[in-house]
């Protein structure tokens, strides 16, 4: 079954999937490796005993800010050197 979704975009955004053959099978993509991520970090919380509630969650993100563009650049450059087989190098 499918359901049809009207969401607002970034210009950007908008623009790449205007030159996309299949918009709904590229944002179906997207969310699900959204959720795959985030069903693997409840996993990985829950191998070494921190089980979250929903009400842990809301409230965690009542007091936590988003990462900003410098720290997710800085996590993804701590991933690609884990993937590439090297120690990353901590950046103070």
């Amino acid at each position: 079954m499918t359901r049809r979704i009207t969401v607002s975009l970034p210009d950007d955004v908008a623009q790449y999937l205007d030159q996309c053959p299949n918009t709904s099978a590229i944002v179906t993509e997207a969310v699900r490796a959204r959720m795959d991520r985030a069903e693997a970090v409840r996993k990985t919380l829950a191998a070494v005993g921190i089980h979250l509630t929903p009400e842990g969650q809301a409230w965690a993100r009542s007091v936590l800010s988003p990462p900003s563009a410098a720290q997710r650049a800085e996590s993804q450059r701590y991933l690609e050197a884990i993937e590439a087989g090297r120690l990353p190098e901590v950046q103070e």
